[in-house]
């Protein structure tokens, strides 16, 4: 009896252990399916997703690498094409959602398409024209995704805040108007930066910084006119700036309070400073146009030439860097270009490759560079300094074509400048 006593006891003990297990399952199950559900409403990017104009990483750089370029004969398979309108703005791809802009007359629009199916999920125009001077002209902007908040800056000056979802917009206001910066000749080109709370454009002499909850103004430089490239944070200084553009010198400000820091002189023909800044360890590559590239580092606080590469004019694109070379088209609109790379120790070419004319590049970051020519081919190929290594290529599109590729999520995008949109699969 006592024995049935104790075993009774006992088996109460385990199955008590047992629901307690259980429960503790369940409780955690609930929590995790929470914390998911969570994520997922606020719209937290996959890390294959593109969010901004350069990607992820602001290097031109994809952290995919599940991807395939094992296409047949006839290239990859195309998903989807769309019409955008006309110009050069790139696509923002995150949450499963592209966005983009383009021009029709004097009307621009922001697109906010399915990445997957190019259904259009909203849109939304607003004047602006399309100054066709020297090319098509039209949108040169691409838009900034940040959770489930885009950032769109008109090539007016137009600065919109959407919801990305919906496309309601949280707030508007035209940045040039506001601090009376003077229009560059071809119109705003920079996509906007998000550091912290600000949102950090290239408008005016040296940048301007407003809230990015409510879009007041933080700071702003002088009202002069401004490059065509995006503000580039510059980690690698301890004082961490924003590097920007302007029409005749690279500036680094502040981001917080707008204070200039240094400035560089830098003029090209018809003060087209439209690449990007790259950086490179603690230095800063810069070229465009007509002006020869050039290696920066900074001595005592201040940038001092290091070397300078006489023959390599970048047009728009700004290439893409691995280990300790850059991948980039050098030549100019109208002109032969080549693709080159180039050794970011001293400036040395290690090949060209023509053929492509002056097209635009990105990559991924299992060294694999993703090239779109001047005439809508896609190639990819090995990022080598040894030479042009083509793993595959595939007419895509036609017409002309300055706007880089971008892979997402198993699919790449391009589009040329009347706006031709395509998106091909290239997943495994």
């Amino acid at each position: 009896m006592s024995q049935q006593k104790h075993g009774g006891k006992q088996q109460l003990a385990i199955d008590i252990e047992a629901w307690a297990g259980y429960l503790s399952r369940m409780v955690l199950h609930r929590w995790l399916c929470t914390v998911v559900l969570c994520l997922l409403s606020a719209g937290v990017a996959r890390a294959d997703d593109w969010p901004r104009y350069r990607g992820p990483h602001l290097n031109g750089i994809s952290q995919e690498k599940d991807w395939s370029w094992n296409w047949p004969a006839s290239g990859p398979k195309r998903l989807w094409k769309a019409s955008v309108g006309q110009g050069f703005s790139n696509v923002a791809v995150a949450n499963g959602r592209l966005f983009t802009l383009g021009s029709e007359e004097d009307t621009a629009t922001v697109y906010c398409l399915d990445a997957s199916s190019g259904r259009e999920i909203w849109k939304y125009s607003y004047p602006e024209p399309l100054n066709a001077h020297f090319y098509e002209g039209g949108v040169s902007t691409t838009p900034t995704i940040e959770g489930e908040t885009v950032y769109v800056l008109g090539r007016q000056g137009d600065l919109f805040s959407f919801q990305a979802e919906s496309g309601k917009i949280n707030w508007q206001k035209n940045i040039a108007k506001e601090i009376g910066a003077k229009v560059p000749e071809w119109g705003f080109a920079g996509a906007p930066l998000v550091d912290g709370r600000s949102l950090v454009l290239n408008v005016g002499s040296a940048g301007v910084a407003v809230n990015k909850q409510n879009g007041k103004m933080i700071w702003a430089s002088t009202n002069g006119p401004a490059g065509y490239a995006s503000p580039i944070p510059f980690n690698a200084s301890q004082q961490k700036p924003v590097l920007i553009f302007s029409h005749r010198e690279l500036v680094s400000v502040e981001p917080r309070t707008g204070k200039e820091i240094w400035r560089f002189p830098f003029q090209t023909e018809y003060d087209i400073n439209a690449m990007d800044p790259l950086i490179y360890g603690g230095r800063i590559f810069i070229s465009s146009h007509s002006q020869p590239g050039l290696m920066l580092k900074l001595l005592d606080g201040r940038p001092e030439v290091m070397w300078r590469s006489e023959d390599t004019l970048l047009h728009i694109n700004s290439g893409v860097l691995f280990q300790d070379y850059l991948y980039v088209f050098s030549g100019s609109a109208g002109k032969n270009g080549d693709l080159r790379c180039l050794d970011l120790r001293n400036g040395e070419v290690k090949w060209k490759q023509g053929g492509l004319g002056v097209g635009s590049l990105s990559a991924a970051v299992n060294n694999k560079l993703i090239v779109l020519s001047a005439k809508g081919e896609l190639v990819v190929a090995e990022a080598s300094p040894e030479r042009f290594k083509p793993l595959a290529r595939a007419q895509i599109i036609g017409g002309k074509c300055w706007t880089a590729p971008v892979l997402a999520n198993g699919k790449i995008y391009a589009r040329n400048a009347k706006g031709d949109l395509v998106c091909v699969d290239v997943s495994r």
